[in-house]
């Protein structure tokens, strides 16, 4: 049971993350993938695959969409029930010993879980695959009963109850199978990120991780830049702004997701979602360079080295830019120690074994740098992305290199980490 993908009229709840096109390209995803299983579980045995399409222009157009794979017919007028109902007693009618209903948007469905279902209908009428937001992703019927279609609350936290009680009263007898997730909401987005389909497509790109919090100005020159390297993905994790910054992040064309706040589990979310091969942190203040997508590659690529950073350089003039420059740069390169403003990447799967930023409220990069370090070499890019100067010309050079020297000191001291946001933050104010 599909819908035609136009942009705007499916998988409409993702579109404030997705916007339109991304999120109808998503979908088309999905239907490929799910397809695909079907068509695995029918060259097991005496299956048909049906596409029961609504939304398109024609019946040509919805073949054209779907190719030659399964014979396609119009799902017609009513709500789901009926469209459902109407769609099982075709089957039926036309000599179908059972019957399995499903929906296109559920990535963990596999031609496994059709077995099941199969296997389930020898013993039982009524077979039905929950999901987690209490529907369920496949209805299978070994004879036609209409009530399980009639009287269900559709597109609400009751359709499986409803469907269970509706079969029973029916007396006929139900088996549940594994409870999936499908993908409806932002939140559900690392169900599909982790699937083969979505990890194959991405697996030679780049996907862009940004957490913001009230960066609406500066994350335009910021996701421009990201832009001209041509990535597979922007995401903007906001953590709950106030001046548009999540507006901003759309008007550029960047995904954009919300996290509670904290860049720990920004990045952490933002990297559950991203489907491309190799993940590169982005501070909102922070330009990269021109060709960084060559470099970053070609760094990779280098044996030993696990992850790698761009050069620092401050952007602005201000007495002592130059030393704060060469003394980051030195430390990067000698120790293999850069920070967050840097601009961290590395392959989706080196950033698994690492575990992620450790979920902390300050030092997370830091932290994160010395795990990776145990994994292999961490590379410095030749060439420098340019962060704001505004941290030091809120505070003075003297003063936030000694504030950020004190938090560094007080981390590998033992200073509890949240004591340390607190220095952190109150120190900034009572200067400002």
């Amino acid at each position: 049971m599909l819908k035609y993908p136009r942009p705007g009229s499916v998988k409409t709840r993702l579109v404030p993350a997705l916007g339109e096109q991304r999120a109808a390209d998503l979908y088309q995803a999905m239907v490929r993938h799910t397809l695909t299983a079907a068509a695995q579980f029918a060259r097991a045995g005496d299956v048909t695959v049906e596409a029961w399409i609504s939304g398109a222009d024609s019946g040509e157009s919805a073949r054209r969409w779907l190719g030659e794979g399964p014979s396609v017919h119009e799902q017609g007028e009513g709500d789901l029930g009926q469209r459902l109902e109407r769609a099982a007693q075709a089957a039926f009618a036309g000599g179908a010993e059972a019957v399995f209903l499903i929906g296109g948007d559920c990535p963990a469905l596999g031609a496994g879980h059709f077995e099941s279902a199969r296997s389930a209908l020898q013993r039982v009428d009524v077979v039905l695959g929950p999901t987690t937001d209490g529907g369920y992703y496949l209805l299978g019927l070994r004879r036609f009963i209409p009530e399980v279609f009639q009287g269900i609350a559709w597109s609400t936290d009751r359709v499986l109850a409803q469907t269970l009680a509706a079969a029973r009263g029916c007396a006929a007898e139900v088996e549940l199978l594994e409870r999936l997730r499908d993908v409806d909401v932002p939140e559900d987005l690392p169900v599909w990120a982790a699937t083969e389909s979505a990890l194959a497509a991405g697996r030679a790109r780049v996907s862009i991780v940004i957490p913001a919090l009230n960066e609406a100005g500066p994350l335009v020159p910021c996701l421009d830049a990201a832009a001209r390297g041509d990535p597979y993905e922007i995401i903007v994790v906001d953590g709950g702004s106030t001046d548009g910054t999540e507006e901003v992040a759309r008007s550029r064309g960047a995904i954009v997701l919300t996290a509670p706040r904290g860049r720990a589990k920004q990045m952490n979310h933002g990297a559950a979602v991203a489907t491309g091969g190799t993940l590169l942190f982005l501070h909102a203040d922070t330009l990269l360079p021109d060709g960084y997508e060559e470099q970053l590659r070609r760094l990779l690529a280098t044996p030993g080295v696990v992850a790698g950073a761009f050069g620092f350089a401050i952007a602005g003039e201000f007495f002592g830019r130059d030393w704060i420059e060469r003394a980051t740069n030195s430390r990067a390169r000698r120790r293999q120690l850069p920070y967050g403003d840097q601009g961290l990447f590395l392959q989706r799967e080196t950033f698994g074994l690492a575990g992620g930023f450790p979920d902390i409220p300050i030092m997370e990069d830091y932290a994160f740098v010395r795990r990776l370090r145990t994994l292999g070499r961490i590379s410095i890019a030749p060439v420098n992305v340019q962060t704001s100067a505004r941290r030091w010309l809120k505070l003075g050079a003297i003063r936030t290199t000694l504030l950020n020297q004190t938090i560094i000191f007080g981390y590998r001291l033992g200073v509890p980490p949240a004591t340390l946001a607190r220095w952190y933050r109150g120190r900034r104010q009572a200067v400002s």
